[in-house]
């Protein structure tokens, strides 16, 4: 509906203008709005205020002549009204709502979908969290918002291939090694747990590790040069750890396209031939005895090193590189999901990229911020430092994959999240997902019963359609025909907490709307008209909670 009020706008302008009642062609982009106050009407905009330097006129002025030049074919408008210094406010009936009725049925399950990414490839890659151990919580809240961008772009139609980066290479696998090493010594050679140091990975995950491998078979790793023993242990963890990180991922409804590892960059030479590449065109300099990028030349605030004097390369040497190969790879938009703690990571990365020929929209990072974990309102004690932390999977394991992924996509993810265990379990409407999944459960309900009483569910006839005229019934219609727009600007901004909230928007119309009455009644045509329309509402709370990877349950 806003883009019918958009477009009778816009006509409504080049006529005025053709016409002499405009004295400029030079329009703005016009901007439609839904008013706060209702008795200011279904829609509004400020354009004529917007036009008046430019068009050398009183605003008010110009609204007259953009109202009087409007030409309503379709019975959009019911009135239109100029307010205050130049506002035009728009004023919709009832029977203009309708329509969207028939337009959810028709649609169904692609109800909301649009082409607006005409098939081009777009890459999203999140999680990549180093196999060093499981993923906490901060993973989780990742998981959900990465997976839901790809499923909302996919359904505007990009194609859509999710990845993620196995961080299987350099430093933190050879701590790994050595800590479940120094762990497989304590437990098979007696060593002290005093001297287990503070630079090692600290979790109990790490000492069970360690007992695998010994049970697996490996009793001989005290006979070994230690580097041999501390590779052996490495790679068995690493093995391990990403298989579990599989696992949980999958028990949480997220599956990707490809794992890419980081060792292969280094296996196949590209990390030494983007080097190359770049020292060649004078972007990678030599200085110290390392190796520099003039990320400075294109917004950094310093120069970034990418080989170390020692000779060793940095992360950011590897990402050069895996990032060239995703372009390489037909990607025309690359998408990163990092935790917020990245977020200096940026410039450099851009950098990096804007100096190998692509633009600065074809790169996008989304920075997610902390998850804190509530049980009942209070902090759950964690610490980091001494490994001790809540793990994805124990959260999917007590609140379920349904809750823990509808609340990780409540709030904006460039906000801190609180999420209260006790409160994801609850069966009552202060439980989000709840709230929503009981909507779809209790019109599934409604559905049954009418059934059982021989009510069909045939599209009823435009005279019984008319009969919807409640505030209540109007609210949903209006909430209906946003749907398009929310999934349109979700895919625009990348923002995955718009389908959440306009999900909550929608249960809680619905509520009012069912609170206030029958929708099986005493009478044959309203009672058509009042399932037509409940099932609707069914339809775009399903399509709305598959985009965010959650069930819609047909009882509760």
């Amino acid at each position: 509906m806003k883009q019918k009020i958009q477009s009778l706008v816009l006509q409504a302008a080049r006529r005025a203008y053709e016409r002499g009642a405009l004295t400029s062609d030079q329009l703005p982009e016009v901007e439609i709005e839904e008013p706060k106050i209702a008795s200011h009407g279904d829609f509004s905009t400020n354009m004529a205020m917007v036009m008046a330097a430019g068009q050398k006129m009183a605003p008010r002025k110009i609204a007259a002549a953009l109202i009087g030049h409007l030409e309503d074919s379709e019975g959009l408008l019911a009135k239109t009204e100029i307010a205050g210094p130049g506002f035009i406010n728009f004023f919709i009936p009832p029977t203009a709502w309708q329509p969207v009725l028939k337009a959810v049925h028709s649609a169904d399950a692609r109800f909301g979908a649009s082409r607006r990414g005409r098939d081009r490839k777009v890459q999203v890659e999140f999680v990549s969290a180093n196999p060093t151990g499981p993923l906490h919580v901060g993973h989780g809240r990742g998981a959900a918002v990465g997976d839901t961008v790809a499923r909302i772009l996919a359904f505007c139609g990009y194609d859509v291939q999710k990845e993620y980066y196995i961080n299987d290479s350099g430093r933190q696998i050879n701590t790994l090694g050595r800590s479940v090493f120094l762990r497989y010594r304590e437990l098979y050679a007696g060593d002290p747990p005093e001297a287990f140091p503070e630079d090692c990975y600290q979790g109990a995950y790490v000492r069970d590790l360690a007992r695998e491998l010994h049970d697996a078979g490996r009793t001989d790793l005290l006979q070994c040069e230690p580097d041999e023993a501390v590779a052996t242990c490495a790679r068995y963890a690493a093995d391990r750890i990403l298989s579990g990180i599989r696992e949980d991922l999958e028990a949480f409804g997220v599956g990707f396209d490809r794992w890419f590892s980081e060792q292969s960059l280094y296996d196949s030479g590209k990390v030494a031939q983007a080097i190359a590449a770049f020292r060649e065109s004078g972007l990678i300099y030599p200085k110290d005895g390392a190796l520099w990028f003039k990320t400075t030349d294109y917004g950094d605030e310093k120069d970034r090193v990418v080989v170390r004097n020692n000779g060793l390369t940095t992360y950011f040497a590897s990402d050069i590189s895996y990032h060239e190969d995703k372009y390489r790879r037909g990607f025309e938009r690359v998408i990163d999901v990092w935790g917020a703690d990245h977020h200096g990571y940026v410039p450099r990365m851009t950098a990096a990229i804007e100096a190998s020929g692509r633009r600065r929209g074809q790169f996008h990072v989304i920075l997610v911020q902390l998850v804190n974990l509530l049980r009942a309102g209070q902090p759950v004690a964690m610490s980091t430092r001494a490994g001790e932390f809540v793990t994805l999977r124990d959260v999917i394991d007590e609140v379920g994959r349904d809750a823990a992924r509808f609340i990780f996509l409540t709030r904006h993810y460039d906000s801190s999240l609180d999420f209260d265990l006790e409160l994801a379990k609850q069966k009552t409407n202060d439980n989000p997902v709840y709230y929503v999944q009981y909507v779809h459960a209790r019109i599934a309900s409604i559905s049954r019963k009418a059934a059982e009483n021989g009510v069909g569910v045939e599209p009823p006839s435009d005279a019984a359609l008319a009969r919807l005229t409640a505030p209540e019934e109007i609210q949903l219609l209006k909430d209906l025909s946003r749907y398009p727009e929310v999934v349109d600007q979700s895919a625009q901004l990348l923002e995955p907490h718009r389908i959440t909230y306009y999900l909550m928007t929608l249960a809680a119309a619905f509520h009012a709307y069912y609170n206030r009455h029958r929708v099986l009644s005493e009478d044959p045509a309203l009672t058509q008209a009042r399932l037509y329309l409940v099932l609707a509402v069914q339809k775009v709370i399903r399509n709305g909670l598959n985009l965010l990877g959650v069930s819609a349950p047909e009882s509760m």
